[in-house]
C-alpha cells in the first residue's frame, strides 16, 4: 500500500483547520418573508390584514444565543414598510433596528435583507411593522431565542412551547385609524381581543356572534407547557388568565425571574411574559384562556381561547375567571413590583444575572421624561416628551450621522420638562458611551403608557403614584429589579429605570401605545463609542431623503434565499488549497 505523500498531509491538516474555523463561527438561520395583505374575518367582519408568507400572525422567528439571523423581506403592500424586533438588542448594529430614525422604509415592491446577531440574549420577544400605523393591521409574530446547551435553564424542559400573540383589534383599517388619530380623534375601545389572529370563543351568545373561528390549544394531562404571551396590540392593557390553572412566571423579555405563581397577569402593550402551566386538572371539560381589557370601559367581548385536554369530555363552561377589581388602583402596580429578577440563574452567559450589581454603580446622567395628553401644536394634534413632539425627517438620523449631514437633528434634548410652549422638533438625547443613566418616566396622561427602549435591557427599579422627587429614590429596588425592554407607567404615576449605555448606536425610546407614538411621543438616544466599534454601514442600505441620490437600482440589492453549506470565503480558500495540492502532487 502506497503511503500518502507529504503534500497530502499538509493539505489534510489545512483542510481540517479551515473547516474547524468555519464551523466554530456562530451558526446562521435564514428566513424569506413576503409581507402582503390578505382578507380575514377575525371578528366576523371581512377586512384587510397584514400577513407574512400568507399567515396572520406571521411565522415564529427562532434562533439560539449568538446565532446570526438573516431575514429577507419582500414588501408586497401598497406602502413602505419596516419591521422592528421588539427587545432584540442588535449589539453595535442599530442599522438593523427597523425604525424610521435608523432605516429608510422598504418601498412597495422592493425587498431588503435584515442581518443581525442575537448576541448574549435569550428569551421571548416579538416583531412588528413600525411605520404607517401598520401594527394595527397585523404583520407581527413571535421571536424565541433559546439558551445554548452549555447554559443551564432554571427550570425543567417543558413538554411543549406555545406562543400566544394577544392584542386589541379594530375592524377599521389601519389607514382609517391613522387618519382618525391625525385628526385628533381618540381610538376608543377596541372591537375585540385576538388570540393569534383569531376571535373569541362563543362564551356568551349575547356578546359573541356565531361563526367566529377561535384558538384551541391542545394539551396532554399531567404535562407542563411554556406559554410565551405577547401583548402585540396597539393601546390596551390586557389581563391574562387560564381558568383553574396557575401561571408560574419564569421569564420576561430575556430575563429569568423569581418563580412565582399568579392566577392572572396584567400584560401591558408591547410586553412579553413566559409562564409554565401544568395541566393538573381532571380534564373532564375544556378550560377558558382569557385576555380582558383593563383600565377602560368596554361592552365588547373579551379575548377567549380554549385549552383542550386530550381526555376532555365536554366544552368549557361557567363564567369567565374573575378579572381584578377595576376600582383597586394598586393591584396592577403591586403585581408589577412583585416581578423580580432571578439573581442566581445564568441567562445568555454562565455568570449569574445578579453578578451585574447595578445598585452599586454611580449614575452619570439623569433624565426626567414627562408626557402629557395630546395637544394642539401649530394646529396639529401631537403628543410630547418634555414638551417636544418628535418630528421624523425624511432622512434617517443614523444615515445623517454616518454621512455628516448637518441640520437633520440636534443633540439638545432637555433632561427636564421645559417651561415653555410645546414644539415639534428633531431633538436627540446625547448619551455617554458606558455611562450609567437614570430615566424617570412621568406619566401625566390619563391612560397607562408603555415605554420601550431599543438596543438595551434596562433595570426597572421603582414605580409609584404621584410626582417623582429626589426622595423617591429611597424606594428604589437596587438588587433584583427585573431587566427588560418595555415597562408600564400608570396614569398620574412614575416609573424609574437604570440603563448601562454599553451598546453603541442610535436607539429609539418610545411609547408602545401606537396612537401616542404616531403623534410624536418618542426620542432617540445617541451613544457613540470614541473607538468606533459599531458595525459598518450595510452594503444593501436603502437611501432616502437628502441622500436619495446614493440609491442604487433595486436589481442590485443584496438578496439571500438560503444558507450555503459553507460560507463563500471558506469555499474560496478551500479551492485555493485544492489547486495548491494538485499542483504539488503533479510535481
Amino acid at each position: 500500500m502506497q503511503m500518502p505523500s507529504r503534500s497530502w498531509w499538509i493539505f489534510l491538516n489545512l483542510f481540517v483547520g479551515v473547516v474547524n474555523f468555519a464551523f466554530a463561527e456562530d451558526p446562521f438561520v435564514y428566513y424569506d418573508w413576503t409581507v402582503s395583505y390578505i382578507t380575514a374575518s377575525p371578528l366576523g367582519v371581512k377586512q384587510q390584514v397584514i400577513a407574512i408568507n400568507g399567515h396572520f400572525p406571521g411565522p415564529i422567528l427562532e434562533a439560539t444565543t449568538n446565532w446570526n439571523v438573516v431575514v429577507n423581506v419582500k414588501n408586497d403592500l401598497d406602502e413602505p414598510v419596516l419591521l422592528t424586533w421588539n427587545g432584540i438588542q442588535h449589539r453595535k448594529n442599530s442599522w438593523q433596528d427597523g425604525v424610521l430614525g435608523t432605516n429608510c422604509p422598504i418601498p412597495a415592491g422592493w425587498n431588503w435583507t435584515y442581518a443581525f446577531q442575537v448576541k448574549d440574549q435569550i428569551g421571548s420577544f416579538f416583531y412588528f411593522p413600525s411605520t404607517n400605523f401598520q401594527r394595527a393591521a397585523g404583520g407581527y409574530g413571535g421571536i424565541i431565542i433559546n439558551n445554548r446547551d452549555v447554559i443551564p435553564v432554571p427550570f425543567g424542559t417543558p413538554d411543549g412551547d406555545i406562543t400566544l400573540n394577544v392584542g386589541d383589534w379594530f375592524v377599521k383599517s389601519h389607514k382609517d385609524l391613522r387618519k382618525n388619530v391625525e385628526n385628533g380623534d381618540d381610538l376608543g375601545s377596541p372591537d375585540g381581543i385576538l388570540f393569534n389572529g383569531l376571535g373569541p370563543y362563543r362564551y356568551d351568545s349575547t356578546i359573541v356572534p356565531d361563526g367566529i373561528t377561535y384558538q384551541v390549544i391542545n394539551v396532554e394531562p399531567g404535562k407542563t407547557y411554556r406559554f410565551r404571551v405577547h401583548n402585540v396590540g396597539i393601546s390596551t392593557t390586557l389581563n391574562f388568565r387560564i381558568q383553574n390553572h396557575n401561571l408560574l412566571l419564569v421569564e420576561t423579555e430575556g430575563s429569568y425571574t423569581v418563580q412565582q405563581n399568579y392566577t392572572n397577569m396584567d400584560i401591558h402593550v408591547g410586553q412579553s411574559f413566559s409562564f409554565l402551566v401544568t395541566m393538573d386538572q381532571t380534564g373532564s371539560n375544556d378550560y377558558y384562556i382569557v385576555a380582558s381589557p383593563r383600565f377602560l370601559k368596554s361592552t365588547k367581548a373579551a379575548g377567549v381561547a380554549i385549552l383542550h385536554y386530550s381526555n376532555s369530555q365536554g366544552p368549557a363552561s361557567g363564567s369567565l375567571p374573575d378579572i381584578p377589581n377595576e376600582s383597586d388602583s394598586s393591584f396592577s402596580m403591586n403585581q408589577a413590583r412583585s416581578i423580580r429578577m432571578n439573581v442566581t440563574a445564568g441567562a445568555a452567559r454562565p455568570n449569574p444575572q445578579g453578578s451585574f450589581k447595578y445598585g452599586e454603580i454611580t449614575v452619570t446622567d439623569v433624565y426626567l421624561l414627562q408626557n402629557r395628553p395630546p395637544e394642539l401644536i401649530k394646529g396639529k394634534t401631537r403628543t410630547t416628551l418634555n414638551g417636544i413632539s418628535f418630528f421624523t425627517p425624511s432622512t434617517p438620523l443614523k444615515l445623517a450621522q454616518q454621512y455628516n449631514v448637518l441640520g437633520i437633528y440636534k443633540l439638545d434634548f432637555p433632561n427636564r420638562p421645559m417651561n415653555r410652549p410645546s414644539v415639534i422638533d428633531t431633538s436627540v438625547i446625547n448619551g455617554t458611551y458606558k455611562g450609567f443613566i437614570e430615566i424617570i418616566l412621568q406619566n401625566n396622561d390619563t391612560t397607562v403608557q408603555s415605554y420601550h427602549l431599543d438596543g438595551y435591557a434596562f433595570f426597572v427599579v421603582g414605580m409609584d403614584y404621584g410626582t417623582w422627587t429626589e426622595n423617591s429614590r429611597s424606594v428604589y429596588n437596587k438588587w433584583d429589579g427585573v431587566a427588560r425592554s418595555t415597562t408600564q407607567v400608570f396614569p398620574g404615576a412614575w416609573t424609574a429605570i437604570l440603563v448601562y449605555l454599553d451598546n453603541a448606536g442610535l436607539w429609539n425610546l418610545r411609547t408602545q401605545n401606537l396612537d401616542s407614538w404616531y403623534l410624536g411621543q418618542e426620542v432617540y438616544l445617541s451613544v457613540i463609542n470614541p473607538e468606533k466599534t459599531e458595525l459598518p454601514l450595510p452594503e444593501n442600505t436603502i437611501y432616502c431623503g437628502v441622500l436619495s441620490n446614493l440609491q442604487k437600482d433595486q436589481a442590485q440589492r443584496v438578496r439571500f434565499s438560503g444558507a450555503p453549506p459553507i460560507p463563500t470565503f471558506i469555499t474560496t480558500v478551500l479551492i485555493a488549497f485544492i489547486v495548491a495540492f494538485v499542483g504539488a502532487s503533479t510535481r
